[in-house]
């Protein structure tokens, strides 16, 4: 033991660092013994804080010591320099972020705080749908029938259907539109039919269709009033509807027994007469007609001229002017003044050619042919002269006082007459033969 110990403390002479290397003293019943065994105790590991005041330098802004002092950042050494309990520890914090979301916070000032229905646990909240008028919701509905007409997007008309219409409310979106396209034009009742076909499904569905046309069936008395014929139009939409596959045919099976008022039973019978025809399902894609601009040019034109005959034997105006609203063309109105010239060209008589000037001056009149179509119909003619005159020989002098009987009627301004054509004079000799000819002819 003496070796042991002289050897320890030749060693703590002798070592220059003395945390290294100690002895190790024990106590054991009461009397203290020296371990024969030396132990390394390790260094204390030294953390490295960054501390504001480490960065006064680099920032230029020493903070207080009162800051420091209240500083809540990790004091054990061992922390990144990050708020305690991720900031939601301590008094006057924050809290955790994102906390706010899930504690249930009372206001107690807040001037809808009920302490008794709060806490109690009795409340049940529901969806309210707000009553919306007949009124209003025509307000709605029209914009948007309106807006379709133009453009013609269904998808569109749809989302803005989701937007504006509640659910409980599709039935009669449904009905309003039909009443509204019965006051427009065969292409927009066209187009209704296709829009019902395309929101069926997704946005109305086979009860909201069939409860729109059951309404319509018992207004048609009010309809009249103002659609004349508005049982032919209702059993038009009721009979596209099934051949779209919107409301099934025994829609009309179960109508026919409901109701025995004329227009009733009439609207019921128009639908089930066309779905009985040959092919009927088939034909009635076409059950509003075909829309002006989808027509064949050549159709176009020849109904044009049929027009023009007819007026030309019943001096009927207004009949013509219906006629031309019905082909819904206004931009292809330049093929009647067209048509119209050349039909003055051929006829060659001066009756005809009132009868078309006056039509025309009507036409422009009503503003059923705008000056830029009329003007583009007669320099058509004036183009296409050399070729008409092939067939009609005296076109130039025809078209000549035509064009003068129009200008006097104040519809053909200056800039037609002034590119009127003119046949060039023919020479059949030369200036000195033709003093010749002159000479010889009078002697």
């Amino acid at each position: 033991m003496a070796s042991d110990k002289n050897s320890v403390d030749i060693d703590i002479d002798n070592d220059v660092d003395l945390q290294k290397t100690v002895p190790i003293f024990e106590r054991m019943n009461g009397d203290a013994s020296v371990s024969g065994e030396t132990s390394t105790k390790r260094r204390p590991r030294r953390v490295h804080r960054q501390n504001s005041k480490e960065n006064a330098v680099a920032t230029g802004f020493i903070h207080g010591p009162r800051s420091w002092k209240n500083s809540r950042r990790s004091r054990n050494g061992f922390g990144r320099g990050l708020p305690k309990k991720g900031g939601a520890g301590g008094k006057g914090v924050w809290g955790l972020p994102g906390s706010e979301l899930l504690e249930a916070y009372e206001d107690i000032n807040d001037p809808n705080y009920d302490s008794e229905n709060l806490s109690n646990g009795d409340i049940e909240l529901k969806a309210v749908i707000p009553e919306i008028s007949e009124e209003d919701l025509k307000k709605k509905v029209e914009p948007i029938m309106l807006e379709y007409f133009e453009n013609g997007d269904t998808s569109e008309a749809a989302l803005s259907v989701q937007d504006t219409i509640p659910y409980n409310y599709r039935d009669a979106f449904v009905q309003l539109a039909i009443e509204i396209a019965m006051d427009h034009k065969p292409s927009h009742r066209e187009m209704t039919s296709v829009l019902i076909s395309d929101l069926f499904g997704h946005v109305i569905n086979e009860l909201d269709i069939t409860k729109a046309f059951e309404n319509l069936l018992a207004n048609l008395p009010d309809l009249i009033l103002d659609i004349p014929d508005a049982c032919t139009i209702l059993g038009n939409f009721i009979a596209r509807a099934i051949a779209d596959d919107c409301i099934p045919p025994k829609f009309l099976i179960n109508a026919k027994g409901k109701c025995d008022n004329k227009e009733f039973q009439e609207a019921v019978g128009r639908a089930d007469t066309l779905l009985s025809m040959k092919h009927g399902l088939v034909r009635l894609h076409n059950v509003w007609g075909v829309g002006g601009a989808l027509r064949p040019v050549k159709y176009l034109t020849r109904q044009m001229t049929l027009l023009l005959q007819e007026f030309i034997s019943s001096s009927d105006i207004e009949e013509a002017s219906r006629c031309l609203r019905a082909l819904e063309v206004p931009h292809f109105h330049h093929e009647l003044v067209y048509e119209a010239i050349v039909m003055a060209l051929e006829a060659n008589s001066a009756s005809k050619e009132e009868a078309l000037c006056r039509l025309l001056k009507a036409f422009d009149a009503a503003v059923l042919i705008t000056q830029d179509q009329m003007e583009r119909g007669f320099f058509r003619v004036f183009d296409d002269l050399p070729d008409i005159s092939m067939d009609v020989p005296l076109a130039y002098i025809i078209l000549d006082r035509f064009v003068d009987r129009c200008y006097k009627e104040g519809f053909v301004t200056e800039v037609v007459t002034s590119k009127l054509p003119s046949r060039g004079r023919k020479r059949f000799v030369s200036e000195g033969d033709q003093q010749f000819f002159k000479t010889h002819k009078i002697s």
